[in-house]
């Protein structure tokens, strides 16, 4: 599965997608880092990838054609 990985996703979450054998694409580091939330999407879609991001205000393209969003919620501390 092809992914493209928000800056908001943990590091250790990209290295199992990588280990698992996905084809993995992280923003974070490159230039891409900090790009408006349009443009990142339609990267994701222009390459056939997958979002994965914590960042929920992508559920608003839920309704168009994608290769897929996930939105991970991340764990709160006590």
């Amino acid at each position: 599965m092809n992914f493209l990985v928000d800056e908001n996703i943990p590091l250790i979450t990209v290295e199992t997608l990588k280990s698992a054998g996905h084809d993995e694409r992280d923003v974070r580091g490159s230039e891409l880092q900090g790009i408006d939330d349009e443009k990142l999407w339609a990267l994701a879609q222009s390459e056939q990838r997958l979002l994965l991001t914590t960042d929920k205000g992508f559920a608003r393209f839920r309704n168009e054609p994608h290769n897929g969003i996930l939105l991970r919620r991340q764990p709160t501390v006590a």
